[in-house]
């Protein structure tokens, strides 16, 4: 069937039930490195001085931010250095680092306690960033991830992504949650749970609130969730199935596929669930709309040529044309924020691989070495892509940077894992 190949992330769930609609704690993701950039940067992070008085040690965590990225190589430090104790400039290049991390804690009043960072460029000899922050114990990660998140951007010059959060669907058994996490996979929030699948998380621009999937009706049906006070508001419950909901950049719209009229076409809608209003018209599956960072195109999948390809069309819905011309089976489009790249999941020699498709140049890349890959996502500031695998029948989310070079994997500690999408940088 037609409607088989195209919904091949879509057949794979049933139905969802809510259960709960307040965030709950979970057990955290394992992180493994297999990967790193072409060229690394070599940094020393030394210890913080009375980092104990934190319940986790910010210095690891920073440590592990930027392994983890691929762009840095870490110096070992083995030292404890304040943010007002001396450098030895010589000595540090000399053990091969070319910058270096210290700070300090010092406890405040009520149980916080202040963090300062200084980060030194060792080739200038001379201070390069450094701030000071107070914080409560529970936003420890947060803290040292904003610290990772500003040396990754002085030194590289691209925003780092360490502090934001990503979504997910986790099967364990037969129980299926919604997760929100860091970046890293640390800090697991549960957002919703049940006893049948959920499916096509996506974020909303301001990072509050997630759409998605849910079939307590027996059917498809779209919901929007408010994360901070696990409030839902029902968005589409059309006859027939309502799926793929994509927010436009402005959070006012969201891009819908319904089947209400017969073969599953695109459809957009205000925030809200009204003033739905159609897109496409021709007699085929039209489906997996995503809206380009400026919001003047809508991106989708259609099989009108009689194999799903990749389209674009105006935000009116005039001016379609097709963009994947490779293969004969693209699907999954989604758009990098700076809105150079195209990633998408390319059936090749009867396997699932994420390519990136360059929209400047129409240079394509295959980024993954796995073979049933699906629902890419693109990181805030553009240079990585998580998307969801399989390794040994066990599904598990890979996060790849642009180049290819760098990946690491996120795998829970049981069962599995899919549908991820990586929430937005928050203000």
């Amino acid at each position: 069937m037609r409607m088989a190949s195209i919904f091949r992330v879509f057949v794979s769930a049933v139905f969802f039930v809510l259960s709960t609609a307040h965030l709950q704690a979970h057990a955290q993701l394992r992180v493994e490195i297999s990967g790193v950039g072409a060229v690394q940067i070599p940094i020393a992070v030394a210890g913080f001085a009375d980092e104990s008085i934190a319940p986790q040690k910010i210095t690891s965590i920073i440590r592990a931010d930027l392994e983890r990225s691929g762009v840095f190589k870490i110096i070992p430090a083995n030292v404890v250095l304040s943010e007002t104790a001396s450098v030895s400039f010589g000595d540090w290049r000399n053990r091969g680092a070319e910058a270096l991390v210290v700070g300090s804690l010092q406890r405040q009043p009520g149980g916080r306690f202040s963090v300062r960072y200084m980060l030194y460029d060792l080739i200038k000899a001379a201070p390069l960033s450094g701030f000071s922050m107070v914080t409560q114990p529970h936003s420890t990660r947060l803290t040292a991830h904003k610290i990772a998140d500003d040396i990754y951007e002085k030194l590289t010059g691209v925003r780092g992504i360490f502090s934001t959060r990503i979504a997910y669907v986790t099967k364990d058994g037969r129980s299926y949650r919604l997760e929100v996490a860091d970046a890293d996979g640390e800090d697991i929030q549960v957002a919703l749970r049940s006893s049948e699948p959920i499916i096509s998380p996506s974020w909303s621009p301001d990072g509050n609130k997630v759409a998605y999937v849910s079939f307590e009706a027996k059917k498809p049906v779209i919901y929007v969730q408010n994360l901070l006070t696990g409030k839902r508001t029902l968005i589409a419950n059309h006859w027939g199935n309502n799926s793929a909901p994509a927010w436009a950049p402005d959070g006012r719209t969201l891009a819908l596929a319904l089947s209400r009229d017969g073969l599953t076409q695109v459809y957009l809608a205000n925030a809200d669930g009204g003033g739905v209003r159609q897109l496409t018209y021709i007699d085929c599956i039209n489906t997996e709309p995503r809206f380009s960072p400026d919001g003047r195109y809508i991106y989708f999948t259609s099989d009108r040529s009689g194999q799903p390809h990749i389209y674009r069309m105006d935000v009116d819905g005039m001016s379609e044309q097709r963009v994947t011309f490779n293969s004969n089976y693209n699907v999954s489009p989604r758009l990098s924020p700076d809105g150079r790249l195209l990633a998408y999941i390319s059936r090749r020699d009867g396997a699932f691989y994420l390519y990136t498709l360059d929209l400047t140049n129409g240079q394509e890349l295959r980024l993954s070495d796995t073979t049933m890959d699906e629902s890419p996502s693109f990181a805030p500031n553009s240079k990585y892509i998580m998307f969801a695998t399989e390794l040994g029948r066990r599904g598990t989310l890979s996060v790849v940077s642009i180049d290819g070079r760098s990946r690491h994997r996120l795998t829970p500690r049981a069962g599995d894992i899919r549908e991820p999408t990586w929430g937005p940088f928050m203000k």
